[in-house]
């Protein structure tokens, strides 16, 4: 017997959130010996780890977070492949944004996270790859003109969703995205008031960061 939409929309939201829970970059600089919360902004993402002088623990910790955002879509679909494209494109959705939640709100850190921006590229990739590569090519051309890494994730996600609907994507992804949007605008509600303020350090500056500073 098949399981009725709302049972499978709950376990893509549950199944997604826990994964994107997973704080890679608490993982990660805890295997060697340090404690990402204390360095630097304290954020746990890849931009923070980095700042620990360890290239390689950052791209663990981008790799991570980027992943399990495309974990928790791509599991989704395989778990869904019986169902009709409507239903599996809404669980995918629904999974892509709660790992992005996960990953903003873990509870494994008491809902302490990071800002979200690989999981965002990780999940976009894995639901619609079109989208994802519009997405992580603004970041890279809007970083290459004003290097500043903040800004080039906000233009990215304020981006995404009409790009996807220009491109003819899937309105449930275009809805995921859109909502992952908002969401960083408000977690970098702090580097939007540098940015106007002139404040926002640039890609690659040594900087003493404040509770905020991360992308």
């Amino acid at each position: 017997m098949p399981l009725p939409d709302w049972t499978i929309f709950a376990l893509a939201v549950i199944g997604g959130y826990l994964l994107g829970s997973i704080p890679f970059g608490v993982v990660t600089t805890k295997l060697a010996g340090i404690d990402i919360r204390s360095i630097g902004s304290g954020n746990i993402g890849a931009t923070n780890v980095l700042r620990t002088g360890r290239k390689d623990l950052a791209l663990i910790t981008f790799l991570g977070d980027t992943g399990k955002g495309a974990m928790a879509v791509g599991l989704t679909f395989a778990l869904l492949l019986s169902v009709d494209q409507a239903t599996r494109q809404t669980g995918m959705a629904l999974a892509g944004g709660a790992a992005f939640l996960g990953h903003l709100f873990p509870v494994w850190l008491k809902f302490k996270g990071g800002k979200g921006v690989a999981t965002f590229l990780g999940t976009l990739f894995a639901a619609a790859w079109p989208m994802g590569l519009l997405a992580a090519g603004t970041w890279l051309l809007t970083a290459f003109i004003f290097r500043i890494s903040s800004l080039s994730a906000l233009v990215a996600a304020a981006l995404i969703a009409p790009l996807g609907l220009l491109i003819d994507q899937p309105h449930a992804f275009v809805v995921m995205a859109l909502f992952m949007a908002v969401l960083i605008y408000v977690r970098h509600r702090d580097n939007i008031r540098r940015l106007l303020k002139g404040e926002e350090p640039k890609i690659g500056k040594k900087k003493d960061a404040g509770p905020a500073a991360d992308a």
